[in-house]
């Protein structure tokens, strides 16, 4: 692992719990750890124009700038995704600006599906669900399960995270704390919103 390998992706479990925000206009999501230690926050950056015309116009089409916070509020990862017509290419970036891998979303009938990949645009992984069920899996090329996505879960999380629309990204213990697992993490903690701006 590498020195400075941020310890925020260090982590196996990630709860995720939307943060409710009068007046709407951008996404704010808090990140806990397995033991409801809160570890940073997903927040969407939306300028005061965006603001504006996606009172007129489709939210489908708007870029989105999504960012990793960990909980000493430095940025980690920044997301990326231009002005759209259909599902376009999503840049991940670290702190410094530089592209550490790529997503592609490709949306059928209640079976969203995320193509991940790293800098030089090899594919890493895969995330692929029942968005209807909230059960999505996350494999590598080789087909292997090395996460999951979903709403259920037992313990003394059951009692913290009760409503319906938080959700948990599970990954392998011993998976390679490495850029492929930053990518694959920021991927499967933003899955909700990808979703509900595609929407």
């Amino acid at each position: 692992m590498s020195l400075f390998f941020p310890p925020f992706f260090q982590s196996n479990e990630y709860f995720i719990d939307e943060k409710i925000q009068f007046f709407k206009f951008h996404n704010h999501y808090n990140v806990f750890d397995g033991s409801g230690l809160q570890i940073g926050s997903v927040v969407q950056r939306v300028s005061g124009w965006h603001k504006f015309l996606r009172l007129f116009l489709n939210k489908q089409m708007f870029p989105f700038h999504l960012e990793i916070i960990d909980s000493s509020e430095n940025v980690l990862v920044a997301i990326y995704r231009g002005w759209t017509f259909w599902m376009s290419k999503i840049v991940i970036k670290d702190a410094n600006g530089l592209v550490l891998g790529y997503i592609r979303q490709k949306f059928k009938l209640f079976k969203p599906t995320f193509r991940i990949f790293n800098s030089t645009e090899i594919e890493i992984g895969l995330i692929t669900g029942d968005w209807k069920a909230w059960n999505f899996e996350i494999k590598d090329l080789n087909g292997s399960v090395v996460g999951t996505i979903n709403k259920k879960w037992a313990g003394a999380m059951k009692e913290i995270f009760t409503t319906a629309d938080k959700y948990r990204v599970s990954i392998v213990p011993g998976y390679d704390e490495d850029t492929n697992k930053i990518n694959i993490v920021s991927t499967a903690i933003i899955v909700d919103m990808v979703m509900k701006e595609g929407r």
